[in-house]
């Protein structure tokens, strides 16, 4: 595959991360965006020396569309002709029921999941419009799938995901823009130590007894997706670990 310019949300840990290093090793140019700016640039320098690739780190919170703005539009020439974009960034924040849930929990899932998505791809896909060429890669969840209980609003933020996937597709279809969507179960993340905030015992129940997806897994999926020939998309792809056949059915040893 021809190195790319890839710019990669939500790039400092787990998934992002992972996605990083397994792109750096195929030779492409990589933005990383993040919110925990030392972290962030510390992880860009390991991918400037140990892949000997250019990195350019970005630290910016994608829930604010002025930050965003303002460090798309700062892009430096040689940067702004960006092949890919994944939406990865996004996080489950609680796990309580309609009535009892926090609100500022609620806030930050939306803004995250499905503002800051939009956010990065107004900006990013009339760059790709114009060129004729491009990829959208949105990462969403077995939750954008299924509904489970006392997830109300993080289900309908990846299912947002889903139905955003299908209509970027739509629209994007004209200029030769291929969009993916990629949709994992469970995966071994920081995901649940964000949820609980922190709370190790309630973590240490989620992936007890079962072995989960490992973020290298969703980062060699898609790589698959962005590794097909032009006149193939893989439009949407759910990817569950094998002891998991629904949001909520796992078996555990």
């Amino acid at each position: 595959m021809t190195p790319k310019t890839i710019c990669i949300t939500g790039a400092t840990a787990g998934i992002g991360q992972a996605t990083a290093k397994c792109l750096a090793k195929e030779g492409h140019r990589l933005i990383v965006i993040g919110r925990r700016e030392k972290r962030l640039k510390e992880f860009a320098e390991v991918l400037r020396k140990e892949y000997m690739i250019d990195c350019l780190a970005i630290s910016i919170d994608i829930r604010s569309r002025e930050e965003v703005q303002n460090a798309i539009g700062a892009l430096p020439a040689e940067w702004r002709a960006i092949d890919v974009l994944i939406n990865n960034a996004g996080l489950a924040a609680g796990l309580d029921p309609v009535h009892k849930a926090s609100l500022d929990d609620w806030d930050q899932m939306i803004d995250t999941n499905v503002k800051g998505l939009l956010f990065m791809s107004r900006l990013i896909s009339p760059g790709m419009v114009d060129r004729g060429e491009g990829h959208i890669i949105n990462i969403g969840s077995i939750a954008g799938k299924e509904v489970y209980s006392n997830a109300s609003v993080y289900c309908a933020t990846k299912h947002a995901v889903d139905a955003l996937s299908k209509g970027m597709r739509q629209d994007l279809l004209p200029y030769g823009i291929k969009v993916t969507a990629v949709h994992p179960g469970a995966v071994d993340t920081e995901f649940s130590t964000v949820r609980f905030k922190g709370d190790q015992e309630r973590v240490s129940q989620v992936y007890k007894g079962f072995e989960p997806l490992r973020a290298e897994d969703i980062a060699e999926t898609i790589l698959f997706a962005l590794s097909r020939p032009p006149h193939v998309n893989i439009d949407d792809i759910l990817i569950m670990p094998s002891a998991q056949a629904s949001a909520t059915q796992i078996r555990r040893k």
